[in-house]
Formats: C-alpha cells, structure tokens, sequence
C-alpha cells in the first residue's frame, strides 16, 4: 500500500526536480563537450563549478565545521561517493548523445532502480530493509519494458 504524508507531497516536487536536473545537466555537459575535447574534461569543468558552489554553500551555512581529525575518521566506503559522481557525469556525457537522451534517462532510472531493490531487500549501506514484493518487482519490470520501447525511434 502507498503511503501517502505530508512529508511525500513535500518531497514530491523535490525529487522531481532532481530528474528535471539531471537531465538538463547531461544535455548542458554534452555540449559543454563540443566545446572542449573529452568527456573527462567536460566533466572536470562542471565539478569545477559545482565545488566553487558548494564551497560558497558550506562557508555561509550555519552548522558547525568538520575538524581534520573527524574527516580523517571518515570510513574509506564514504570517500567513494565522489568517485560515484565522476563515474556518472562523465558516462553520462558520453552516452547520452549516443543513445539518445529518453533511452538514457530510461537506462539510468532502471538502474537506479535496480540497485535500489537491492539495498532495500539487503539492507546494505545502513538502509532500512524493505523486502523485494512482487508489486515492487514488477513495477521494475515496467520500467525496463518502458525503456525497450524507447529504443525504437
């Protein structure tokens, strides 16, 4: 059964926004690309932009600074988040225009969804377990078809 909160109608539109962004970043770094000469520089340029915001972010936010010896205390798992979104950036600049931007998407959001079942179901990365049903298996399915069908252009 769907759960439905405030909270859900809250995050709804956020979440949304997150494809909507995603999508128009790897249409903004493909061409971006053109104007460079590999993906890996396109890439480059755009964390570049995003580490001067983020840092603009942190240094005017509130919350108390992290100490080099808390950072150093980081577990080596959790520095693997930037080599996530190296991965990501720069696949995505490359195969995007390859592809075509609809089946990516839809590559991307099966994927997202596969691994997310799977980190549910496990429990894995300190995720709360939530077993694999047969509705959220085959709402999986549904996309994967949904992808197939993107295909044909």
């Amino acid at each position: 059964m769907m759960k439905f909160s405030s909270q859900f109608f809250l995050f709804l539109p956020l979440a949304l926004g997150i494809g909507i962004a995603m999508a128009f970043q790897t249409a903004i770094n493909t061409q971006l690309r053109e104007q460079l000469h590999t993906p890996l520089q396109a890439a480059l340029l755009s964390f570049l932009v995003g580490t001067i915001v983020l840092a603009i972010m942190v240094l005017f936010q509130s919350a108390e600074k992290p100490t080099l010896s808390e950072i150093s205390n980081i577990p080596w798992i959790l520095w693997t988040g930037g080599f996530l979104g190296v991965y990501a950036i720069s696949m995505s600049i490359y195969t995007a225009p390859k592809l075509g931007f609809l089946t990516f998407s839809g590559l991307v959001i099966f994927g997202q969804l596969l691994i997310s079942m799977l980190l549910d179901h496990f429990g894995w990365l300190g995720t709360e377990k939530t077993p694999v049903t047969w509705q959220r298996f085959l709402g999986g399915v549904i996309i994967f078809v949904g992808v197939l069908l993107t295909l044909q252009r």
